[in-house]
């Protein structure tokens, strides 16, 4: 999700950031759809909220957010931004091919345009300004092999949805400027119950993140978080997933810190399963 729904600053402000809108092309075969709400907060205090919204189909996909944080405790997000993907349904798995966001942080204004071709980044416009020379260089090596932040926190999985080996992954994500992993590993299974939405056991994953390109070695994203091993994804299924795939998406992230607990809470979590072609209007 608005990546890293919440790991990295600028995916968390556009992406794993008020409201959100789903601009996409309807496909013609039924879709499974995913709308939820998440509020930001740091050591119990709100900080801002994302708004994520997905639409999965049996070979297409899109997925929409936006979000703000701000506040004197919004250390480690600070921002507020849109970003947009829309992919492809392939072999069960989700595959980016257009990826755009408009992100407003603390290093300025930035409008960008990614094309994915199999995992690969194969176009980059970038409104932004040249990374400084203090930043760690993005070579062509790291747009291979990678996903978009919010394509990474939409996990398919094979049968037995909250089996431990679900967790046994590691998310390579390209944001664009940054150029970072999740390593996922299974902690155990819990339960969320939201008012009026969602309420089920869930998977609980731990998640170190691994920066790799893109950062200031001195930043305090690198400095206070990347490598520590208590932080948490916690998954809840999407329901009803076209041609029997099973969709994880995010409904809550603790994130640790030297100031206190970055968390990313859902208070609307409302999946709507594909209508069978039976139940599609003629």
């Amino acid at each position: 999700m608005l990546s890293t729904l919440a790991i990295s600053r600028r995916a968390a402000a556009g992406a794993f950031g008020a409201l959100a809108c789903l601009s996409v092309c309807a496909p013609a075969s039924a879709q499974s759809r995913l709308r939820a709400h998440y509020t930001i907060s740091m050591t119990g205090v709100p900080i801002g909220q994302i708004a994520w919204l997905a639409a999965i189909g049996d070979q297409r996909y899109t997925t929409s957010a936006t979000g703000k944080a701000s506040g004197v405790l919004s250390v480690l997000v600070n921002g507020e931004g849109a970003v947009d993907v829309r992919g492809a349904v392939t072999d069960g798995r989700l595959a980016p091919r257009f990826f755009t966001s408009k992100i407003t942080d603390d290093e300025g204004n930035s409008d960008l345009r990614m094309t994915f071709d199999e995992g690969v980044v194969k176009d980059l416009i970038s409104t932004a300004p040249p990374p400084s020379k203090d930043r760690l260089p993005v070579t062509d090596a790291d747009r291979r092999g990678v996903t978009d932040p919010l394509s990474a926190m939409l996990i398919p999985v094979g049968e037995g949805i909250l089996a431990p080996v679900n967790c046994d992954r590691v998310l390579s994500i390209f944001d664009g400027r940054r150029r970072y992993d999740l390593a996922l590993s299974y902690k155990r299974v819990d339960k969320v119950v939201l008012e009026h939405s969602f309420s089920g056991i869930v998977l609980v994953c731990g998640v170190v993140l691994q920066p790799l390109a893109g950062y200031r070695a001195d930043s305090m994203l690198v400095k206070y978080v990347a490598g520590r091993r208590d932080m948490e994804l916690w998954f809840a299924p999407i329901a009803g997933t076209p041609n029997g795939l099973q969709i994880l998406a995010p409904i809550r992230v603790l994130m640790p810190t030297l100031v206190g607990t970055l968390e990313i809470q859902a208070d609307q979590f409302d999946s709507i399963p594909a209508a069978t072609p039976a139940a599609l209007p003629r």
